[in-house]
């Protein structure tokens, strides 16, 4: 058989032939129940922090030695890989809501981070996009668990509609089973929190990834661990350990004093929290933001959104953008660009240019934070080699 994702068409030259051949071709939707069978599925859903949290629970269930398989949507520097076939019970999946991969699921405990209006060219309005998550909790099994994030009123109202199914539990620093408080952060280093249990038990934990969405994100897999009657404290271990995935918040490395940073928000939402948790790790550097706009249709439907995302950069710099899967269009990012409210907005279209920009213009001490779901971490490779070049050898070869 052949297995495609969602981005993969009709017209594309391994699927024609094997419909010619007679071979089946299944998208992720149609064998993901039959690859998880004869496991416990823990499902990681919502718009924002999935592979995040995903690979923080796989890396958890490592740690505590039980080999789980697993699924993320991006390379986890600590295991090294998107994926693996494990021997153990546990089977954790980062489930994508897009062209509804994650109802080919049936968890026996779903994490619900936060929903938030995506994927237009899919989903064509907000009903429509929540009622698939919606229909992802139905598929649960009848004794399955779901952990809602309390912090986000729509997430929140969800998991209140799931209680007639259910168990649902929650977490977060407003309310919840689970309790965040005292978030705090260090200069060049990670978030920390403390996280009351159901017992009243408290546990202070510390990150090296930054930001408040991380500490959520911790906090669930905490939540997790403690529902499955498993070593919190081993889980608190793994986690203060924990580096992070390929692309988010990824520390390409620091070259002339300029720190270079890769990341896939594509969302506002992300870009917003991806920027503050720069500026909390990096509160007396120069942060530049590039941001690289993903598909036509959601650049234009969130288009207000993106308006508000970027206040806590210095200079931000929209290049043109990443079609993705869809059909190049007479649009151009030039119109977001022109009306985000920052002062010091600059709009690059290609690539390349860009990079030149950023030669001229950083200074030692300074941040590149890199926002794109398509090509513009090469942004990131060019500046890295462009800086490991002395500056003769560079002015010799433009």
């Amino acid at each position: 058989m052949v297995i495609r994702s969602s981005a993969i068409q009709d017209d594309n030259v391994e699927v024609k032939a094997a419909h010619t051949a007679g071979i089946p071709v299944l998208k992720r939707v149609d064998f993901l129940q039959t690859l998880t069978s004869n496991h416990k599925v823990i499902a990681v859903a919502g718009t924002h922090g999935k592979t995040t949290t995903t690979a923080m629970a796989a890396w958890v269930f490592n740690q505590l030695d039980l080999d789980p398989s697993f699924i993320i949507g991006g390379t986890s520097k600590d295991l090294k890989s998107n994926a693996h076939a494990g021997k153990g019970e546990y089977f954790v999946v980062e489930a994508d809501e897009y062209d509804f991969m994650f109802l080919g699921l049936a968890p026996d405990y779903l994490i619900l981070t936060i929903v938030e209006y995506d994927h237009p060219d899919c989903y064509p309005t907000h009903a429509a996009y929540n009622n698939a998550f919606k229909e992802l909790i139905r598929k649960m099994k009848k004794d399955g668990v779901l952990l809602v994030c309390a912090d986000h009123t729509p997430t929140f109202k969800i998991g209140k509609w799931a209680e007639q199914f259910g168990t649902v539990l929650y977490y977060g620093s407003s309310s919840g089973q689970y309790r965040l408080e005292d978030l705090h952060h260090k200069e060049q280093q990670g978030v920390g929190f403390r996280l009351y249990f159901p017992d009243g038990s408290k546990l202070d934990q510390e990150l090296s990834i930054p930001g408040d969405h991380n500490a959520s994100n911790a906090a669930a897999v905490l939540a997790l661990i403690d529902r499955l009657g498993l070593s919190v404290e081993i889980a608190s271990q793994a986690l203060a350990k924990f580096s992070g995935t390929s692309r988010r918040f990824d520390i390409v490395g620091t070259f002339q004093g300029i720190t270079l940073i890769d990341d896939y928000g594509h969302h506002p939402t992300e870009i917003r929290s991806t920027i503050q948790a720069a500026r909390k790790k990096y509160p007396h550097n120069r942060i530049f933001t590039v941001w690289q706009p993903h598909t036509y249709s959601r650049t234009q439907e969130l288009f207000e959104d993106y308006l508000e995302a970027f206040h806590d950069s210095d200079v931000v710099i929209v290049t043109e953008i990443y079609a993705s899967r869809e059909k190049i269009q007479d649009y151009s990012a030039k119109l977001v660009a022109g009306q985000i409210k920052n002062t010091n907005v600059h709009f690059i279209a290609a690539l390349q240019d860009t990079t030149k920009f950023l030669l001229q213009e950083l200074k030692s001490g300074d941040v590149v934070l890199v926002l794109s779901a398509g090509d513009a971490n090469r942004i990131n490779q060019d500046l890295s080699r462009e800086l490991s070049t002395p500056l003769i050898e560079r002015r010799a070869h433009a």
